[in-house]
């Protein structure tokens, strides 16, 4: 049997920022946060620079792409201003993702649908530097089919659905949008995408998300920000981490 792959944590470290900006000045640092996250097991670090600037700024952006070791996935809208601020600071990832100002947080996933030909154009700008991109996309098959057709070479699985209806223990609503996420993974990887997931996921959900093999990364922000709190961000990322790795390990174990 061929190995399985590992799967990759991609640590978002926007609500440091958020916590920073309640007070003003620069403390807690995100590029510290990063380095932490990173020496704890992050793979990489994701932050989302907002047109309002809630949280990142524009020097944390370029702060961590000079400061870490890690690839950076720049999270962004598909404006002028974004794709302009990412072919200057050339990050390793952009993941494009809805945005509006009167949301605490996304929401919900990209209308690749209806928004094709102006995705297809930031794709090509982007990835006329090197970025890679990724579309946040609800797993569903149009929207995974317009990404194909779009030219993004991944896509990132908005998981938020699923984890409400967890964490309200509404156990119908959580065993069909895993479903859907299931069945959004095995069409997207038959298409050709890598396949991330994120939002909302915690230890539990991250170890169950890890066991679908088409998955190669997760990213993770707010949760493990929020467990910070508690144990300290290291100790955080390394549980996820081993979280992780036991969903991922259980896969072989369910094909034997």
């Amino acid at each position: 049997m061929a190995a399985i792959p590992p799967i990759s944590l991609g640590v978002n470290i926007d609500h440091v920022a958020t916590l920073r900006n309640a007070r003003g000045g620069s403390h807690p640092d995100p590029v510290k946060a990063a380095e932490i996250a990173i020496a704890a097991g992050a793979d990489g670090i994701t932050a989302h620079l907002r047109e309002d600037r809630r949280h990142i700024r524009d020097d944390d952006i370029a702060r961590l792409k000079a400061g870490i070791d890690k690839p950076l996935n720049l999270e962004m809208a598909a404006t002028r201003e974004m794709v302009e601020i990412a072919r200057k600071t050339r990050p390793h990832a952009a993941c494009l993702v809805p945005e509006r100002r009167a949301e605490r947080t996304t929401e919900g996933g990209l209308d690749a649908v209806g928004s094709r030909e102006a995705l297809r154009a930031s794709v090509a700008q982007l990835a006329e530097v090197g970025i890679r991109v990724s579309l946040f996309i609800a797993p569903e098959p149009a929207q995974i089919e317009a990404a194909v057709a779009i030219g993004a070479p991944v896509i990132e699985i908005h998981t938020g659905a699923w984890c409400e209806a967890l964490t309200a223990a509404d156990a119908s609503a959580a065993a069909a949008e895993f479903v859907r996420i299931t069945h959004g993974a095995a069409l997207a990887a038959s298409a050709g995408l890598e396949v991330h997931a994120g939002h909302g996921l915690d230890f539990a959900s991250a170890e169950k998300i890890a066991r679908l093999s088409e998955m190669v990364e997760l990213n993770i922000g707010h949760f493990l920000v929020g467990e910070a709190v508690f144990g300290g961000l290291a100790d955080a990322v390394r549980k996820m981490r081993v979280a992780m790795d036991r969903g991922r390990a259980q896969i072989g174990r369910e094909k034997r």
